[in-house]
């Protein structure tokens, strides 16, 4: 009874499963439909998608999964919904979790025809990588309760985890595993968020799948491109010859397709064309021996002993000393370099000056030192006097207040006194004491060394 029950249950699990064939599409015999679906195991398989991880599905050539991240959002994601569903194309949406709060008929009416629903984080934050564990596991768990209670029923919500601007960490995708959550990358683009039109959207799509033959596509349901640009893109993959494949999670009712570890592996075929970027190189991880072989501690062995209890003596200057064993002396070989080669130095090098340290701006110490040793050369100035001074320079150095001048500051009838700039005559030290000059002429002249003008 026990064996018929379970024969029951994988037929029953077989015929849900069964893809809708173009055939089967009602009302579009010409429809893309979806050729075949793959039940995974997260538990055996974590990290996936090619882009960034060393698995990806083990997809044959031409096949291709759907994405969708980001939704939903009314009125893209239901037009996106209605092409769907005409084409009969299963597709996977990794959805945000205030999103599904926000519009709950869609997450139902998505998981009611037949798509895969699957977290994509609770509030899509940009720092997935640096954030804490802690923050970023209540991320993951509100996406999933989110999506879980907008659809009703958290059994309906995959176990596949994808990271917002597919930014992840090693210690969040360590937790991910500890609860068989499988994390969702991506092999391939169409770069649809970036603000291109639905037409650059269909050529990346198709020109990155033609380079890789196979894998996951990336598309988002909230970008009004997209929804226009989703039926010629489906058009041209049946053109192409290319299939959809449905990706849907392990359970009781439902066993895992069987694979081989080695259809999981990713394989980046050779760049034929020079348009794409080519990853360059792949490296993937492998197991070392845990035995390695230790090199040898040297001994005197290694300097000419035939046998580790002989003395060798090694001398560390230059020349080496001769070396001697039982059998007679060593020949060892010449030490590195053989001959030094004196190279002369130019004859114009004797012809710069040396540098002092006034030559340098940044020693402000030895240009001040330099600048006060000098001493100017004591020289005569003749200073001239205008003819319009009255007045006469005494004997004991003094002088008579001098006349106004006739200027912006001179005023008829009015009497100008003394005020800053101009102030009462004080003896001069500069003129000779004993020394009369009569005022004649229009020019007198006094000369006296540089000397006495010299500021203290």
């Amino acid at each position: 009874m026990r064996t018929a029950a379970a024969l029951y249950g994988l037929l029953a699990s077989l015929i849900v499963a069964a893809p809708a064939s173009a055939v089967e599409c009602l009302g579009n015999p010409d429809a893309l439909g979806t050729s075949r679906t793959i039940v995974v195991d997260p538990s055996e398989h974590s990290l996936l998608g090619g882009h960034q991880y060393r698995e990806s599905l083990p997809l044959k050539d031409k096949e291709v999964v759907i994405t969708f991240d980001d939704g939903p959002l009314p009125p893209y994601s239901t037009r996106i919904l209605d092409i769907l569903a005409r084409e009969c194309v299963k597709a996977t949406f990794f959805m945000v979790g205030k999103m599904a709060r926000s519009f709950p008929r869609i997450v139902r009416r998505t998981y009611e025809e037949g798509h895969t629903l699957a977290n994509h984080s609770e509030s899509h934050p940009l720092n997935f990588h640096t954030m804490p564990v802690l923050d970023a596991v209540r991320e993951i768990d509100g996406g999933f309760e989110s999506i879980a209670v907008a659809v009703g029923d958290p059994a309906k919500v995959a176990p596949f985890f994808r990271f917002p601007g597919l930014r992840r960490q090693d210690s969040v995708e360590r937790y991910l595993v500890s609860k068989n959550i499988m994390s969702w990358s991506v092999d391939f683009m169409a770069d649809d968020w970036t603000r291109i039109n639905s037409r650059e959207i269909v050529r990346r799509a198709l020109s990155r799948l033609e380079a890789k033959g196979k894998g996951i596509l990336l598309l988002h349901d909230i970008q009004p491109a997209t929804a226009l640009g989703l039926p010629e893109l489906l058009s041209e993959l049946k053109a192409r010859g290319y299939r959809v494949v449905h990706v849907v999670p392990a359970s009781a009712e439902r066993p895992r397709t069987i694979t081989t570890a080695k259809q999981w592996l990713v394989r980046h075929p050779p760049a034929v064309a020079s348009h794409e970027p080519s990853v360059w190189p792949r490296v993937l991880p492998h197991r070392f021996r845990t035995f390695v072989a230790a090199l040898q501690v040297p001994s005197v062995t290694s300097f000419g002993a035939e046998t580790p209890d002989h003395d060798v003596p090694v001398t560390l200057v230059s020349p080496p000393g001769t070396l001697r064993s039982d059998t007679g002396e060593l020949k060892l070989p010449t030490p590195w370099p053989e001959q030094v080669i004196a190279i002369a130095a130019l004859p114009e090098v004797n012809l710069l000056p040396a540098p002092a340290a006034e030559n340098f701006r940044y020693n402000r110490k030895a240009r001040k030192r330099a600048k006060k040793g000098k001493r100017r050369p004591n020289r005569e100035i003749t200073r001239s006097i205008n003819s319009d001074i009255t007045g006469s320079i005494t004997e004991n150095g003094s002088r008579e207040p001098r006349a106004a001048k006739s200027g912006k500051n001179h005023k008829s009838g009015k009497n100008h006194k003394s005020s800053k700039n101009h102030k009462s005559a004080k003896p001069r030290s500069n003129d000779r004491p004993g020394s009369t000059v009569p005022l004649t002429g229009h020019q007198i002249q006094i000369t006296r060394p540089q000397a006495s003008l010299t500021r203290r």
